[in-house]
């Protein structure tokens, strides 16, 4: 895998990437390919391969993350921590939530489920909040542009679930039909406002969206 094609932005305390859909992050308990596998090409002069500043889920794609160096790679996970780094999500959805837009306060709970584990709405879970606004809508999918005002694991995914609105793909979650669990999953990371430095303006970075995704929401757009 080529990443050097996929960096948005650079500068002397972090990259910005494009991450593909389809691929971990990182290596998971059975290991396997993963994205950090590829990180030393992104050195750029540097001793050593960036690393990540925060995660994206297997099939997710777009803005992802990465510091330079420790004291960078510090900095990023101070400001994801606090909040500070606004963050946009684009995603197709099976069905229309009763409200154009909207704040989803729902804590969410890691529970294992057999072998596996799944992330479920719970009251004793982490405090979970994401705003949400509907782009487009039409013949029961909507267009939906997600900010999540916390990081909990799968969050939009379990959130939009919620209020009826499942991502398109999604491979566990919402009421979603076999075939609309074969797509592959309609979410995607359009933008990162990332507050750096403190003498300068934020650094905004976007990434299109894969080529199935930026098709439905053009055939949307278009009311086709």
């Amino acid at each position: 895998m080529n990443l050097l094609d996929r960096v948005l932005y650079r500068d002397g305390l972090m990259l910005v990437i494009d991450k593909p859909a389809g691929i971990p992050v990182h290596a998971g308990p059975g290991g396997g390919d993963n994205l950090e596998n590829y990180f030393d090409q992104l050195r750029f002069g540097l001793p050593r391969a960036p690393a990540l500043a925060h995660r994206l889920d297997r099939d997710t794609s777009g803005c992802l993350v990465l510091g330079r160096h420790p004291k960078a790679l510090r900095k990023l996970h101070r400001l994801f921590s606090e909040g500070r780094i606004r963050k946009s999500y684009w995603a197709i959805c099976q069905g229309v939530p009763e409200q154009p837009s909207g704040t989803i306060d729902a804590p969410l709970k890691k529970k294992s489920r057999g072998t596996g584990w799944r992330v479920e709405i719970a009251a004793d879970g982490q405090e979970a909040i994401t705003a949400y606004r509907v782009i487009a809508a039409k013949d029961g999918l909507s267009f939906i542009e997600a900010k999540p005002k916390t990081g909990r694991t799968h969050q939009l995914r379990v959130h939009l679930a919620h209020i009826g609105a499942p991502i398109l793909g999604d491979p566990q979650y919402g009421d979603l039909s076999p075939q609309d669990r074969a797509w592959p999953m309609m979410l995607h990371a359009r933008r990162v406002v990332i507050p750096i430095s403190a003498n300068k303006n934020p650094v905004t970075v976007e990434a299109a969206p894969p080529e199935a995704m930026a098709a439905a929401i053009q055939r949307m757009a278009n009311g086709e």
